[in-house]
């Protein structure tokens, strides 16, 4: 058994050093790797791939006053999958050793045989490029566990110091540092380096009587050095926003129910895009015909003007990947051009068996899971009205400008959406604001319904995450502002 090297720092690395890394500290080299496809190929299989992972993750939490967590976890292994079809074998080890790799090799080639398999299609994969979206001078991971405490103790002083209805405050910061290693029986090694960060803050208020408390949250984060958050021109905005949210909520009253016009905020309510919509346009739904998208390629699913787009390209991102966890470059897909179906999100194997090309789309959580497809950053692109213009439009309505939770059925398309902070419109004007709002209706009908699109495009701040089959991964999402017409809305009173 090949013994791993001693430990050592991550030290920051280029998405080409992986391949370095795991060599030398696990001593993966061509010639385990070849050992490793020759028992997979040992017989008719359409194909097989190998996904090393070594990830670092620490993080710490401060709630009433003092830090009352901290941990460090180090995760390292790989999987091995084999295609025969439609079929996937996976197994999967902790241990990165010439002997794992055989042995899980063979269980995933057992797990996928069958008596007949169909051909595969032959599609072109493009080359990894030579980027690096996320560069950093120092792993996230690297940094004193002191700064990162520090950091949370300011934030919590000056929380309460920016109102006396502050009652409590949480905040945590996470970081990790990850080395990903993908190799095909193509011949295809690729790796990546990536690095992640994360800051939520989230405040109580108490008003005079002290019978209601209402909550403010805020979060921030990406694929970038964590001396950026460390900043107090960064996190100060961040913990006035959620004060200001928090003091907002003491204030609202009951969200009126009944069909209205809507207009979403620009930012993060492209959450409900996200969920409503691009679940269903991920490649695996459309094969298997479950999604309300399925084989409508090519026809208005969307009000004109409506474009949609899902980009892993863009720097720092939070979901963004210079190469996929199946070795694809990461891209730009147009899903949704003018309002027509011009696409989906596809991973290898699904693209494979629709005769489409992969769209750098296939995502893990981690070694021990299935690549699937999965959106990286999902927007909708700008249009070229007045957001002001838009909100005088509607005379009685809704402004929605942030979301909490929600549920989707992929098949149907049907979502209810909380909103966690809205106000009502009022002869084109906002008022006052609502809670217990919620936004529910179809995902391809509610695109239709868009009328106006506001030329103010925004991303969120770095917070999402994506669920999906029990698997979790960091992507981000956008929206400018834009009003929806004849929207069903929930609310606590008729």
């Amino acid at each position: 058994m090949s013994a791993p090297r001693p430990p050592r720092s991550l030290a920051p690395a280029s998405p080409s050093d992986a391949a370095a890394f795991f060599r030398e500290r696990f001593a993966v080299d061509e010639r385990s790797l070849a050992r490793t496809f020759e028992t997979a190929l040992e017989r008719r299989v359409d194909g097989a791939d190998l996904f090393f992972e070594y990830a670092v993750q620490d993080s710490v939490a401060l709630e009433e006053g003092i830090v009352k967590s901290g941990d460090r976890h180090v995760e390292q292994g790989v999987g091995v999958r084999v295609l025969a079809g439609a079929r996937q074998g996976y197994a999967h080890s902790d241990d990165i050793s010439v002997e794992s790799l055989t042995l899980a090799a063979s269980t995933a080639r057992t797990i996928c045989e069958a008596s007949a398999t169909p051909g595969p299609v032959a599609v072109h994969t493009p080359a990894a490029p030579a980027r690096d979206l996320y560069p950093v001078a120092m792993a996230p991971t690297d940094v004193p566990v002191a700064q990162k405490v520090r950091l949370l103790e300011e934030i919590e002083r000056y929380a309460r110091s920016r109102d006396a209805r502050i009652v409590q405050v949480m905040a945590s910061l996470v970081a990790q540092h990850r080395h990903v290693l993908v190799a095909t029986h193509e011949g295809r090694c690729v790796g990546d380096v990536r690095p992640l960060v994360r800051l939520n803050v989230q405040v109580i208020a108490q008003d005079a009587t002290g019978r209601h408390r209402e909550i403010g949250y805020q979060g921030m984060g990406g694929r970038y050095e964590l001396e950026r958050l460390l900043d107090p021109a960064a996190w100060r905005p961040l913990v006035d926003e959620a004060v200001r949210v928090a003091m907002l909520n003491l204030d609202a009253v009951p969200c009126p129910a009944g069909t209205m016009d809507v207009v979403l905020g620009p930012g993060w309510p492209g959450i409900l895009l996200h969920e409503a919509i691009g679940h269903g346009l991920e490649g695996d739904f459309n094969r298997k015909k479950t999604s309300a998208f399925s084989d409508r390629l090519g026809q208005r699913v969307a009000a004109p003007g409506v474009t949609v787009v899902d980009d892993g390209t863009l720097p720092g991102r939070r979901g963004s990947l210079n190469v996929d966890d199946e070795g694809t470059p990461s891209q730009r897909t147009v899903l949704i051009e003018d309002g027509v179906l011009v696409g989906y999100l596809q991973d290898r194997l699904n693209a494979r068996l629709m005769g489409m090309a992969p769209t750098g789309n296939g995502r893990r959580e981690s070694y021990t899971h299935l690549p699937m497809p999965r959106m990286t950053n999902t927007f909708m692109l700008a249009g070229s009205e007045d957001p002001g213009e838009i909100l005088r439009s509607v005379s009685q309505g809704l402004y929605a400008v942030s979301f909490g939770g929600g549920q989707v059925d992929i098949t149907s398309g049907k979502f209810v959406f909380s909103a966690s902070e809205a106000y009502k419109i009022e002869d084109g004007r906002i008022g006052a604001p609502v809670k217990g709002a919620t936004l529910i209706g179809n995902g391809p009908d509610v695109l239709t319904r868009v009328s106006r699109i506001g030329h103010d495009l925004a991303l969120d701040q770095g917070v999402g995450t994506c669920g999906k089959d029990g698997q979790s991964v960091p992507v981000g999402v956008g929206l400018p502002t834009i009003r929806v017409d004849g929207l069903t809305v929930g609310g606590t009173q008729a």
